[in-house]
């Protein structure tokens, strides 16, 4: 098998069903298996996935998994990379499209020989009307970049620039970080670091795993020469003209709080340290409290 693709469902049938849609839709000379994990969705959707993709299910292309919790994202993806057979993993989130021969362009690049030290790779990610998700291609979070971030400072630093734009969106090239809407990665890399950190419930998850895959020596790439859309926020209630459930508030805080604990603790000084968790509490209680007053 070449390629197991990961789609995880929470109370999102459309989406979902639109998303293993457009993987099903794209002709590709590559073997694969779709993986549909439904996180304890607490309406009907499972059911009505399973019984709109009954005749894949029903030939293997499509294998379901019904979590009997919600444990988050990464727990979710971690019970179907398990049982994967692909030599490669897509994580795809259940808000996104494949577009034409994405699944190929990505393929045909991570499994050239010449391209054997490339671990993960991530395609252009797009959003409804059209702008770049920004998230797709950037630079390990670290104290610096976070403050240029955080008071939209601009800066000409590559080391500096969070968010990497100084660097062509249809261009390829090694960089720190992909998103998780889509991860293409090497099951022998996988093998060699690990599984996703499940201590994430769903930010942060992402970020980790390229950290380690980079620490462990393979290499990080942007493919900006294939795209999927991502309508982004639509699983999560992340829209900023709506109030948010506090609980994805709190474990996007979390996540920050989780990594820097993780990889930077050892490298800066307790004073820094110190400083980084406050500014992490206190944003945490900022958007709470904005959040209270979102219609």
């Amino acid at each position: 098998m070449d390629l197991s693709i990961i789609v995880v469902n929470y109370n999102t049938f459309k989406l979902t069903k639109e998303t293993i849609d457009s993987c099903l839709a794209e002709p590709t000379h590559y073997t694969y298996e779709i993986f549909l994990v439904d996180n304890k969705s607490t309406d009907d959707s499972l059911e009505k996935l399973e019984d709109y993709f009954k005749d894949e299910i029903s030939r293997g292309t499509i294998k379901v998994i019904a979590n009997s919790h919600n444990d988050g994202f990464a727990k979710a993806n971690n019970l179907a990379i398990e049982p994967a057979e692909g030599d490669y993993i897509l994580l795809l989130n259940s808000d996104t499209l494949i577009k034409e021969a994405t699944i190929d362009k990505c393929m045909d690049y991570i499994t050239e020989g010449i391209h054997a030290d490339v671990g993960a790779l991530g395609c252009k990610v797009s959003l409804a009307d059209g702008s770049l998700d920004k998230a797709c291609k950037r630079s390990f979070p670290n104290p610096v970049n976070s403050f240029y971030r955080l008071f939209h400072i601009k800066t000409d630093s590559g080391r500096d620039d969070y968010n990497l734009d100084n660097l062509d969106d249809d261009g390829v090239y090694e960089i720190d970080c992909l998103v998780g809407a889509f991860m293409l990665v090497r099951k022998a890399t996988i093998d060699d670091i690990g599984l996703l950190d499940d201590t994430f419930f769903m930010y942060g998850e992402d970020i980790d795993w390229c950290y380690r895959i980079k620490q462990a020596g393979w290499k990080v790439v942007y493919f900006g020469e294939a795209e999927i859309i991502h309508y982004k926020g639509a699983s999560s209630e992340d829209e900023k003209s709506k109030k948010r459930n506090p609980k994805l508030i709190y474990e996007f805080y979390r996540a920050m709080y989780i990594f820097y604990k993780k990889h930077y603790t050892k490298k800066y000084n307790i004073f820094l340290n110190i400083a980084v968790y406050i500014g992490i509490a206190l944003l945490l209680i900022v958007n709470l409290v904005k959040n209270l007053f979102r219609s």
